[in-house]
């Protein structure tokens, strides 16, 4: 066992454990009893193959890079009839199907350097697991029949286990997030990590995009398999297709419009008004204290770009501040160079909530969103450390000194929080 696989936290090792034992008994059970419908299990199996091959060309940070495969595994697990033959698979044959599947297409990944990590494998794993204990057990013992025959209440039945399923997921995921957000070095001290609450609604938001997409190809796809037979996959298979091409083009757009956003926000470090990194490192404190805050989903976006620009303004200088610390100017001051920066990112065609975020930055903390509260705390943070005021412990200590007037104490115990995980050590620049 590698000394990297003992320092992983229990609940990745626990997922990885649950995945490996189902898998091994998966394969195990279908290669002692034989292949139940092997032309079923081909079909689907090379599905989830092509659909786990797609992930080619999927951008950092996708949530559902392979969409296609996602829902096979699903319509799999849900399979009851074909062509309105009963089917007899069960859970185990449905565990084998997706795994030899996912090993078939992660070979060209491997040998690329590149495919799903193994939280990703695990959690697909247990997620389909989920769908076919849920249903595979009901239909082949014919309760599922008795209880809600072949018409819409059947349709009904399949959409509620995948919305469970689908909840299933999430919960996973965020757990699997969860314990990946602490530095493994300071796990043994007993901190805390993120909050998982944001991190939970994060996933359950990602739901309405690609995920109900994954969720309703996979209903249809075994209700049009159980009235057409196999015949009915190709031609659900395109829909879907189609929508992950779109949203890998968008996701493009997203990624090409962000780092035009940081291109900005480097100018004021190209021209001499900031320190190196400067506004990368505020951008990731704000993004860290917003999540610790709950913020999510949009709002955390608009705290980023808001926190990548919020020196903009200093352009309009004739003289650069020393080190780009804005903190120590007269508040007059200070609420020019904001105004400015929030005229100049109107602009950009950047979000008008970036821009009034921008703008705020420099009023009494009481008349802020609490975007633009934390950009201004977590900047006059990076400023008090670059200053050597007794690094971030006296940083941190002059912040709370100016609670009263400057900075929301919520604000900056929660700053206090993300900076004790990490350490209590600022943002390395760069």
């Amino acid at each position: 066992m590698s000394p990297r696989w003992v320092r992983l936290p229990h609940v990745v090792l626990a997922v990885r454990g649950a995945a490996l034992a189902l898998a091994a008994a998966g394969l195990a059970h279908t290669l002692w009893h034989g292949v139940h419908e092997p032309g079923h299990a081909l079909a689907f199996g090379l599905l989830i193959t092509i659909g786990e091959l797609a992930r080619w060309g999927a951008q950092p940070g996708e949530r559902e890079p392979a969409p296609l495969g996602a829902a096979g595994a699903l319509a799999y697990a849900l399979l009851g009839s074909s062509a309105g033959d009963p089917t007899s698979h069960g859970v185990l044959q449905v565990i084998a199907v997706l795994v030899a599947a996912q090993l078939v297409a992660s070979v060209p990944h491997v040998a690329r350097g590149s495919g799903p990590g193994p939280d990703q494998v695990a959690r697909r794993v247990l997620t389909v697991t989920f769908a076919a204990v849920c249903f595979q057990p009901l239909y082949n013992s014919g309760r599922s029949a008795d209880w809600f025959g072949d018409g819409p209440y059947y349709a009904a039945f399949l959409l509620v286990l995948l919305g469970l399923t689908a909840l299933c997921d999430a919960v996973l995921g965020a757990l699997l997030l969860r314990a990946r957000t602490l530095p493994r070095s300071l796990r043994a001290a007993g901190l805390t990590p993120v909050p998982y609450g944001p991190l939970l609604r994060d996933e359950l938001r990602a739901l309405g995009g690609i995920g109900s997409a994954v969720c309703a190809t996979g209903a249809v796809m075994a209700l049009g398999v159980a009235v057409a037979g196999l015949w009915a996959l190709p031609v659900l298979c395109v829909p879907l297709l189609l929508t992950q091409v779109s949203f890998r083009r968008f996701a493009a757009v997203r990624t090409t419009y962000r780092q035009t956003i940081a291109s900005l926000a480097r100018s004021t470090e190209i021209a001499g008004y900031t320190p190196p990194g400067h506004a990368r490192r505020v951008a990731v404190l704000c993004t860290a204290v917003g999540r610790e805050m709950g913020l999510s989903g949009p709002d955390l976006t608009v705290l980023e770009y808001a926190a990548l620009m919020h020196d903009i303004g200093q352009l309009s200088l004739v003289d650069p501040v020393p080190d780009g610390a804005t903190a120590s100017l007269p508040a007059a001051e200070q609420r020019r160079i904001a105004l400015l920066g929030g005229a100049v990112v109107r602009q950009t065609g950047v979000d008008t909530e970036v821009a009034v975020v921008v703008e705020q930055q420099a009023d009494p903390y009481r008349e802020q969103p609490l975007s633009a509260r934390i950009v201004r705390a977590v900047n006059a943070y990076d400023d008090l450390c670059g200053e050597g005021i007794g690094g971030p412990l006296g940083a941190l200590e002059q912040l709370r000194l100016g609670t009263g007037r400057d900075y929301q104490p919520q604000v900056v115990e929660s700053l206090a929080r993300v900076l004790a995980r990490g350490g209590l050590t600022p943002v390395p620049p760069g």
